[in-house]
């Protein structure tokens, strides 16, 4: 875990977490959220060493850890298997945008004064840039209302309101959420850094604006490896980005009654596209310098080159532009299927302008390796580092989708 930086080959920088409670203005519960709650339980004893069969057990309740469930409530349904509410039934709409509008206004008329008030804020750009890559302990800057804040039904509103929101396919959209969410559980489970706050209910989410049919307004969720940020105007979606992608451990894990593998599929096609290309396109691609993480990533939004490096897309084959748009879909379509084949549209549009690089192994799978597509409007990332969270021997990766044109809906 570290900040994003904006140069190549630097050295890793430690992040320390903040003081939560001089930094942001919450109530104790919400405070407790950040700090401590997990549905994996702590006690004053930690295994060591790699799980290769999975997390250890769960650890036995402390005077601690009862007390935050006793003010939470029943925290005990993760969002990847809880039941969408019948009462959303009433929301299904041929117009995507009716549809998530009801969802929405569905789940904040069950609200308390208090939790509308978090979840609910005037449209602020500055808002919309406080997304992070690192979990809620050591980024407290996030808008909006911790998952474990809210009832179990809820959360089942919140899980209808992203599923529209998102792709439904496997491995992207609403499920790569809900694996990142289990990562967090994972890592909590082995993790000794307590203010940290690994958990699968301290993930955020904010309306940002009223949310309508006729004014500016964002979708925004977001937590440790994960950012999703839908911008919306009258009525249509008109930012996509950015979108921040991590996942530790990586490739795969167990946890929560499932395979997890969430980055696994961009990996694998962007690996897949970079084997592909022939000794002297794989030199054009070659880019200078050592990558040790991505470039554009949080509180990054300028660090975009302008100038391109790397291997012309026109230059080509039909089939490496094959493998180059599955590589883009890994992140496009990790939105509402019609708006991804809008962008995918645009951005096949833009392919005589747009380069691929890399930097290190072409299997993306040793840390430092590095790939990036540049176009006219599209940017992707994805970085192998060393891991941090587990202390487990092993890569991860960080990721990010960001378009040059319509980053935050387009509002600068």
């Amino acid at each position: 875990m570290k900040y994003q930086s904006n140069k190549a080959d630097l050295t890793e920088q430690k992040h320390l977490p903040m003081n939560v409670a001089k930094r942001f203005k919450v109530s104790t519960s919400i405070l407790a959220i950040a700090l401590v709650l997990s549905p994996c339980t702590f006690s004053q004893e930690h295994p060591k060493g790699p799980h290769p069969e999975g997390p250890p057990p769960p650890r036995p309740d402390t005077p601690e850890t009862l007390a935050i469930k006793a003010r939470m409530g029943d925290t005990s349904t993760l969002m990847g298997d809880i039941s969408v509410p019948a009462a959303t039934e009433d929301c299904d709409n041929s117009e995507h945008i009716t549809t998530l509008l009801c969802l929405i206004s569905l789940l904040k008329s069950t609200l308390s004064e208090d939790n509308l008030s978090l979840i609910q804020t005037e449209y602020s750009l500055e808002q919309a840039k406080n997304w992070s890559n690192l979990p809620a302990g050591a980024f407290p800057e996030r808008p909006g209302i911790f998952l474990g804040e809210l009832s179990i039904k809820q959360r089942g509103m919140v899980k209808a309101i992203l599923k529209e929101a998102a792709s439904e396919s496997r491995n992207e959209g609403f499920d790569e959420m809900v694996q990142t969410l289990n990562a967090d559980d994972y890592i909590g489970t082995i993790s000794t850094d307590y203010k940290a706050a690994y958990s699968s209910y301290n993930g955020k989410l904010a309306f940002l604006g009223e949310p309508s049919e006729d004014g500016l307004w964002e979708l925004y969720y977001g937590g440790h490896h994960f950012a999703f940020s839908n911008t919306y105007n009258k009525g249509k979606l008109v930012g996509a980005t950015p979108s921040f992608r991590g996942i530790e451990p990586f490739p795969s894990f167990e946890m929560n009654g499932r395979e997890n593998k969430p980055l696994l599929q961009e990996r694998d096609a962007f690996s897949k596209l970079l084997t592909s290309l022939s000794e002297n396109q794989q030199e054009k691609a070659k880019l200078k310098g050592t990558y040790r993480d991505i470039l554009a990533g949080p509180q990054a939004d300028d660090a975009i080159p302008e100038k391109q490096e790397g291997l012309a897309v026109s230059s080509l084959s039909e089939q490496q532009v094959s493998l180059l748009k599955e590589a883009i879909y890994t992140y496009v379509g990790d939105i509402h299927e019609t708006e991804a084949k809008r962008y995918m549209e645009k951005y096949a549009s833009e392919f005589n302008n747009t380069v691929i690089g890399y930097s290190g192994t072409t299997s993306l799978n040793s840390e430092d390796d590095y790939v990036r597509v540049h176009g006219p409007s599209l940017w992707i990332e994805f970085s192998m580092q060393s891991n941090k969270s587990t202390n487990q021997p092993g890569n991860h990766p960080h990721s990010v989708w960001r378009d040059r044109q319509t980053d935050y809906g387009g509002q600068k």
